[in-house]
C-alpha cells in the first residue's frame, strides 16, 4: 500500500509540474515575463519558502535535473561552434568572453577591497561573479525564436565564458587559500586544470564516434537515441570522472557539429526531448531559492550584484572595441548575461568546504543575488533581444 501510494505521488507530482509548465509557457507569450521567470517564479512559491507543495523526494531529484539540463543546454550550445561560425565571429566572440570574464572579477575585487571588505572575501566573491546561467539564456532566445549576428555572439559568450570564469575561480581559490596559510593551493590549480582540459578530452573521445554514427542511421526514433544517449553518456562520465559536465556536452556537440554530415539531427533531436526536462529544472530551482537567503543580503551584496552588472556591460564595451564589434552590440549585449545560477551556488559551496570560517558571509551574498539575477535577468535578456529587433515573436 505504501508502494502505491508513493508511485501514486510520484505520478501525479510529475503530471502537476509539467502542467504547471504548460501554462507558464501559454501565460509568457501574453505577458512580458519570460516562461523561464514564470517556472522560477512559480517553483519559489510551491517551494519550502512560500506554499510547501513539493513532496520531499523531489529534492533528490533536483541535482540529477541539472546533469541532464544543463548537458543538453551544452550540446545544443556546443552546434554554435563550428568552425565557419568561429571564423566569422570568433575574434569577437573570444575577445569579449575574456574581457566580460575578467573584468568583471578585476571590478569585484577591486571596489570590495576599497571598501574594507576582507581580502579572502572579496577574492572569492571576485571569481564567483563571472559565472553564468546557460540554460535561462538558451531558453529565452528559443521560446522568442532569436535569430541574428548578436544572437549568435550571445550564444557564442555564453557557451564559452564558463570556461574562464572556472578558471579564475580556480586561481583566485588557490592565491586565497595561499594568503590563509592554507595548503593545497596547487592541489586546488591541478583538479581545475583536470575539470577543464578533462572535460574537452570526453566531449572529443565521445564526439568523434557520435559524429561518425551521425547520418548513418535512419532520422527519427534511432536518430533520438544516439541523441540521447551521446549526451546521456557524456554527462554520466563527466560526473564520474569530476569533470565539467557543461564544458564535455559543449566539447561533444561542437565535435559534432564540425565532423557530421548530417550534423543538424542529433541537435534537432535533444531539441525535441529538452523541454519537458527543463520545466522540472526550472521548477526545481526555483523551489531552491530561499527568501531568507534575500533578506540576509545585505550591503555587501546590493554591491557585489551593481559590481557584477557593471562588469558585464563595462568587459562587453572593452572587449567590443578590441575586436570591432558594432556599436550597438558593445552597447547591450553585457545586460544579457545577467543571468547566474547554479555554476555559481556550486563555486559557493565548494569555497564555503574550503573556508568554513566565511560559509555565513559567502553563501547568503551568492544564494540571494542568484535570486535577484535568476529571476530579472532572463526578463532583460528578452528586452535586449527585442531592442535589438532578433525577435520573431514578440
Amino acid at each position: 500500500m505504501t508502494d502505491t501510494y508513493l508511485i501514486a505521488e510520484i505520478l501525479v507530482t510529475l503530471g502537476g509540474l509539467f502542467l504547471i509548465g504548460l501554462v507558464a509557457d501559454l501565460i509568457g507569450r501574453h505577458t512580458p515575463l519570460p516562461r523561464v521567470t514564470l517556472l522560477l517564479l512559480v517553483g519559489f512559491l510551491i517551494g519550502p519558502s512560500f506554499f510547501d507543495w513539493l513532496p520531499v523526494f523531489t529534492e533528490n531529484w533536483f541535482p540529477v535535473l541539472t546533469d541532464i539540463a544543463l548537458a543538453m543546454i551544452g550540446f545544443l550550445l556546443g552546434q554554435k561552434l563550428t568552425l565557419p561560425t568561429l571564423r566569422q565571429m570568433g575574434r569577437s566572440v573570444l575577445t569579449m568572453s575574456i574581457s566580460v570574464v575578467f573584468l568583471t572579477s578585476i571590478l569585484v575585487f577591486s571596489v570590495l577591497s576599497l571598501f574594507g571588505v576582507s581580502l579572502e572575501v572579496a577574492l572569492l566573491l571576485a571569481g564567483i561573479a563571472p559565472a553564468t546561467a546557460p540554460a535561462a539564456t538558451v531558453d529565452v532566445v528559443r521560446e522568442y525564436r532569436a535569430q541574428g549576428r548578436f544572437t549568435d555572439t550571445l550564444l557564442g559568450i555564453v557557451a564559452i565564458d564558463d570556461a574562464w570564469g572556472l578558471l579564475v575561480f580556480s586561481v583566485l581559490l588557490a592565491v586565497t587559500q595561499a594568503l590563509t596559510g592554507q595548503g593545497g593551493a596547487s592541489e586546488v590549480l591541478v583538479t581545475s586544470s583536470w575539470e577543464i582540459g578533462g572535460a574537452m578530452l570526453l566531449g572529443l573521445i565521445l564526439g568523434a564516434p557520435m559524429a561518425y554514427l551521425t547520418g548513418r542511421i535512419l532520422p527519427g526514433e534511432p536518430t533520438q537515441a544516439e541523441a540521447l544517449g551521446g549526451v546521456l553518456l557524456c554527462a554520466g562520465l563527466a560526473v564520474w570522472l569530476e569533470v565539467s559536465y557543461i564544458l564535455a556536452a559543449i566539447m561533444l556537440g561542437a565535435v559534432v557539429a564540425n565532423l557530421a554530415k548530417h550534423h543538424d539531427r542529433p541537435f534537432h533531436a535533444i531539441e525535441g526531448f529538452e523541454w519537458p526536462f527543463l520545466v522540472l529544472f526550472f521548477l526545481l530551482a526555483g523551489a531552491s531559492l530561499h527568501i531568507e537567503a534575500l533578506a540576509q543580503i545585505g550591503l555587501l551584496g546590493a554591491g557585489y550584484i551593481i559590481l557584477r552588472v557593471v562588469g558585464r556591460i563595462l568587459g562587453v564595451r572593452l572587449g567590443g572595441w578590441i575586436s570591432g564589434s558594432d556599436k550597438e552590440t558593445r552597447r547591450w549585449l553585457g545586460l544579457a548575461l545577467l543571468p547566474q545560477a547554479g555554476v555559481a551556488i556550486g563555486m559557493a559551496l565548494y569555497a564555503s568546504q574550503h573556508f568554513p570560517e566565511l560559509e555565513d558571509i559567502i553563501l547568503p551574498v551568492i544564494l540571494g543575488s542568484t535570486v535577484i539575477f535568476e529571476l530579472f535577468g532572463p526578463v532583460v535578456t528578452r528586452r535586449v533581444l527585442i531592442r535589438m529587433g532578433e525577435v520573431q515573436n514578440n
